[in-house]
C-alpha cells in the first residue's frame, strides 16, 4: 500500500519542473491528482512558461501509475479560477487531502522592472494564498498543506542587492519570505482542526526556472550573455555540499513525507532541502 494511498492532491504549477515531479511522486504512492498550471507566458519574465503539452505530459506520467488525474489550465493569481479548479477536481475525484502550492515564477532581470516585481508577488505570494484559500473549506482532519518557499527567503537581501537594480529578483525573495510567514501563521490556526501546513525551502533546483538566461545573468553578471556552462560552476557557491543544484525529485520526496501520515504531527515547520545552503550563508540562526 502506498504512503498516500487513496488520497487526492491539488498541485499548482504542475505542468513541469517541481510541480510535475510532485504529481508523479505522489501518484507513485497512491494519490490521485488535481493538476493546475497557467500554461501561458508572462511578458515580464525572460524565460518561457510551461505549455498545454507539458500539462498533458504530466497527466500521461501520472496515469502510468494507474492513478486518476484532472488537468486544468488556470491562473493562481485569480481567486475565482482557483476556487473553480478545486471544485472541478473534487467533483471528479471525490475528495481533497493534500495541497501543494508550487506555482511560482522568478523575475530576475524582468522588464519592465516594476511590473516584473508585481507579477512575481501576485504569482508566488497571492497565488499561494489563493490556492490554499480555495482548498481550505474542503480539507478535513489529517489533511496536509505544503507550500514551496526558497532558501532565498532566508537571505538578508539588504546585504547583497543594490536597491532598485533588479525589482523582479527582489520580488522573488520577498514573495517567498512572505508566503513563509503566511503559512507559519496559518498552521497555528488550523492545527485545532487537525490540518497541517509546512513550507519547503529548496536551494537551486534543476528546472527550467534555474536553467534560463535571466538566471544565468544573475549568477554571472560579469558576462553579457552567459550560458549554462558559464553559470553552472557558480551555482555551487550556494550550497555547503559540493553540488551545483538539487533535482526536483529531492523536493518531491520531502513533499511525500509531509503529505503522508508519517508526518501526522509535523506542522508549522520550515523544511530546508538545500544542500547546506542555509548553514553556509546564515550561520547558527535556527
Amino acid at each position: 500500500m502506498g504512503r498516500v494511498e487513496g488520497k487526492v492532491a491539488f498541485i499548482t504549477g504542475a505542468a513541469r519542473g517541481q510541480g510535475r515531479s510532485h504529481a508523479v511522486r505522489l501518484a507513485e504512492e497512491g494519490a490521485d491528482i488535481i493538476a493546475v498550471d497557467i500554461c501561458t507566458d508572462f511578458e515580464t519574465i525572460g524565460y518561457p512558461m510551461a505549455t498545454p503539452e507539458d500539462l498533458a505530459e504530466t497527466a500521461r506520467l501520472v496515469e502510468k501509475h494507474d492513478r486518476r488525474i484532472v488537468t486544468i489550465q488556470a491562473d493562481v493569481r485569480d481567486a475565482a479560477q482557483m476556487k473553480a479548479a478545486v471544485e472541478t477536481g473534487i467533483t471528479e475525484l471525490g475528495r481533497l487531502d493534500i495541497v501543494v502550492a508550487q506555482a511560482g515564477i522568478a523575475g530576475m532581470k524582468g522588464e519592465p522592472r516594476w511590473q516584473s516585481f508585481t507579477d512575481v508577488i501576485n504569482t508566488n505570494l497571492v497565488g499561494t494564498i489563493n490556492a490554499i484559500s480555495a482548498a481550505l473549506p474542503h480539507l478535513k482532519e489529517g489533511a496536509s498543506i505544503i507550500a514551496t518557499g526558497s532558501t532565498a527567503a532566508l537571505m538578508d537581501t539588504s546585504k547583497v542587492d543594490e536597491p532598485g537594480k533588479d525589482p523582479g529578483g527582489v520580488g522573488y525573495v520577498y514573495s517567498k519570505r512572505a508566503l513563509t510567514e503566511y503559512v507559519h501563521n496559518l498552521a497555528l490556526h488550523i492545527a485545532p482542526e487537525g490540518i497541517r501546513a509546512n513550507v519547503i525551502h529548496p536551494t537551486n533546483c534543476n528546472t527550467p526556472m534555474l536553467q534560463s538566461e535571466p538566471m544565468y545573468r544573475s549568477f554571472r553578471p560579469d558576462l553579457e550573455h552567459p550560458t549554462r556552462a558559464d553559470a553552472e560552476p557558480v551555482f555551487g557557491v550556494q550550497q555547503a555540499m559540493r553540488i551545483p543544484f538539487i533535482e526536483p525529485l529531492d523536493i518531491s520526496n520531502m513533499v511525500l513525507f509531509l503529505a503522508s501520515d508519517e508526518a501526522r504531527y509535523v506542522t508549522g515547520t520550515q523544511q530546508r532541502v538545500d544542500g547546506g545552503g542555509y548553514l553556509k550563508w546564515y550561520g547558527v540562526h535556527f
